[in-house]
Formats: structure tokens, sequence, C-alpha cells
């Protein structure tokens, strides 16, 4: 008599900028996936970003092209989910989607990287008080990165990053954490006129542990 072993889940590592197979479900146990599409002149549109613990299915939604990104070194399992599990991912998939639709919108361009640097932080930052920490190096946000999902060019991201940081829009916390302090006290970028409020929207916590950086800057999770 032959016993059939059950089939282990394919396990993936994936340095920065692989693939990902985006017909399969994943789970993340460490780093983050970006899923992209792009526009007839070749421009990389971000549909959503996700962390460690998160569940990427196969969308269903026809958007062509479509491919999921590796922002850091990643690692995933392969993932059966439940029928619940996937209409999870889909509520988070259109609502990330609508928020980073609207930060496009923004302008000037200045304005529109203050407000996505709020959304990644809300989402994979530490929350305080004081604004949201995020660790530009934890998630491998370099600056062509940021200028990838805000839609600008990467000079563009350096200039305005080095202005926030003299206007104290953005401070830095350690070599590799930037705090962005909350809307309602960022100055004149936060009075200008634009069809999204960064502090207006819902930031769900995804990850299930204080990325390493924060802990070497001293913030820690309660």
């Amino acid at each position: 008599m032959t016993i059939a072993m059950p089939a282990r889940p394919l396990r993936l590592t994936l340095r920065s900028d692989d693939h990902l197979p985006p017909d399969i479900s994943w789970r993340i146990d460490d780093g983050y996936i970006r899923a992209n599409t792009w526009n007839v002149e070749g421009e990389s549109i971000t549909l959503g970003i996700w962390g460690p613990g998160d569940l990427i299915t196969p969308t269903g939604c026809g958007v062509t092209p479509y491919e999921l990104v590796s922002l850091a070194r990643v690692s995933v399992e392969e993932h059966h989910p439940s029928e619940s599990d996937v209409l999870d991912f889909l509520r988070d998939q259109i609502t990330q989607t609508t928020q980073l639709l609207q930060i496009h919108r923004i302008r000037p361009a200045e304005t529109r990287l203050l407000r996505l640097l709020h959304w990644i932080g809300g989402r994979f930052g530490r929350i305080s008080s004081s604004g949201t920490t995020l660790s530009l190096e934890d998630m491998n946000l370099t600056h062509r990165h940021l200028a990838d999902i805000a839609g600008m060019t990467r000079v563009t991201v350096t200039k305005a990053l080095t202005r926030f940081r003299s206007q104290g829009l953005v401070v830095r916390v350690s070599e590799a954490d930037l705090l962005v302090p909350r809307t309602d006290a960022l100055g004149p970028l936060s009075t200008s006129p634009a069809p999204f409020s960064g502090a207006s929207l819902p930031f769900p916590r995804t990850l299930s542990q204080e990325p390493p950086a924060h802990r070497k800057a001293g913030f820690h999770t309660p």
C-alpha cells in the first residue's frame, strides 16, 4: 500500500524587485510586496502594498498587466485561502487602490509625496501622538521606489525630502527612520488645497511586530 504524503506548501525567498507569481495565494512571512500595473506610456501605477502577516490572493479584477514585486527581501509561503480570506483581501485591495488614486490626484507633487509618507507610515509604521514613524531601511523604500509609487521622478523626491527635513515636515530619528508629524502640524504644505486629507483615512496596522529599526531608535510597541 502506498501512502500519499501531503504536499508541502511552496515557499519562496525573493530579493528586492523580484517578481512573485500573481496566480497563487501567498502569506507574507517577512518583507513587503507591491502590486503594480502600468499605463500605455509605461508609467508604473501602484495598486497596493502588503507586509508581514498579510495574505495576497489572485484578484480576478481583470486589471492587465498586473504584477507583484518585492520591495525588500521577502519570504512567502503558499496559502489556501478561505472564502472569507479572499473577500477580506479584495476589500483591502479596493481600499488601498482608492486611497492611492486619491493621493495621485494631489498637486503639487511635494504635497503628494508627504501624503504618501503618511499613508505608508499609517499602514506599516508606528503611530503616536506626534505622528507616524516609518523605517525606510526595513521597507527598502529608496528614493526610486518612492518616486515610482508617488508618480514622481527620483530627483524630485530627493529634493522634496531635503526640503521636508529642513522645514521640520519630516524628522530623522535614526539613520533609517523618519518621523512624519501629524497632518495638522505640517505648516505651509498642509494649508495647500487638495482633494485628500491623510488624517481622514483609516490606517490599519498590519505588522505583527515592531520593525527592528524602530526598536533601535527607541520606539517600542506597548
